[in-house]
């Protein structure tokens, strides 16, 4: 047995070695073609201006906190009109055939539609159409157009969630005196949730990046912010700025996310094995 766990220790020694020697051949690689570059002066006095970087951090930050409310508010609103849809789609009452159609047609539609052109069409389309008692805050309507469309691809995870639920679970829960309404609340949904946080998480650091969307309408986020002052300037390092402030939320999430997916596999072999 030592003998066994000596090997294996050389041979994981062995990898990390040569692991390491790969990582650094391939990065030093890539990295002396960047700064031996012909252009590689302008680009650093253009994008990584140290010092200019500083100076407009903190109304990048100022835009960034703009993009977190947004991510906020519209992760309530998705996570409500998501789970409607998805209820309405897997549902299999005659009542609420009309419902599910429209559920469906809804979920086709946004999934259909980039992003982009929902917020170009909410967010100059209904201020056009002069509706008394309409908003016409571009803010406003910038998150109603990202919530339209991320409802749709949540709605869908949350789907998939219910529909990976044995349909014995419920007959189980029938038979012990559990109503409709009952057996989804306390049996399916809490599986189902359980089963889907991996790709809800990885739709919320979709979801913080692509609120940046809704400064073509004029909202003041970190993008907007990194434009207006690059704009002025011709230097473009506030948009470096910008990228790395996102960076700074959205990789922490990626790795709990990563995480979440292995604890889950792993939960899921060590039922499988027992």
């Amino acid at each position: 047995e030592r003998e066994r766990v000596a090997v294996r220790k050389r041979q994981a020694q062995r990898r990390v070695f040569i692991a390491t020697i790969s990582s650094v051949a391939v990065l030093g690689t890539l990295l002396i073609c960047v700064v031996a570059s012909p252009g590689w002066k302008v680009v650093k006095a253009t994008f990584f201006d140290v010092s200019y970087g500083r100076e407009v951090l903190h109304l990048v930050i100022r835009g960034l906190l703009m993009n977190l409310h947004l991510t906020v508010i519209a992760s309530i609103s998705i996570a409500i009109c998501a789970m409607g849809l998805a209820l309405a789609r897997t549902s299999q009452s005659a009542a609420m055939t009309p419902f599910r159609i429209l559920a469906t047609v809804y979920v086709d539609v946004f999934r259909g539609i980039p992003l982009l052109l929902v917020i170009f069409l909410i967010g100059f389309g209904v201020p056009a159409l002069r509706i008394a008692g309409v908003t016409s805050n571009v803010t406003v309507l910038g998150t109603i157009a990202v919530i339209m469309t991320y409802s749709a691809y949540v709605a869908e995870v949350l789907r998939s969630g219910i529909l990976s639920v044995h349909p014995s679970q419920r007959a189980a829960a029938r038979s012990l005196g559990l109503s409709q309404g009952q057996t989804l609340r306390f049996v399916v949904l809490p599986q189902a949730l359980k089963r889907v946080v991996p790709p809800l998480l990885n739709d919320l650091v979709a979801l913080l990046k692509d609120t940046g969307l809704v400064s073509i309408l004029g909202v003041t986020d970190a993008i907007r912010a990194a434009q207006i002052e690059g704009s002025q300037t011709f230097n473009y390092t506030p948009y470096v700025v910008a990228a790395i402030l996102f960076l700074l939320i959205t990789v922490p999430l990626t790795r709990y996310t990563d995480h979440v997916l292995a604890r889950s596999i792993a939960r899921q072999n060590a039922q499988g094995s027992v």
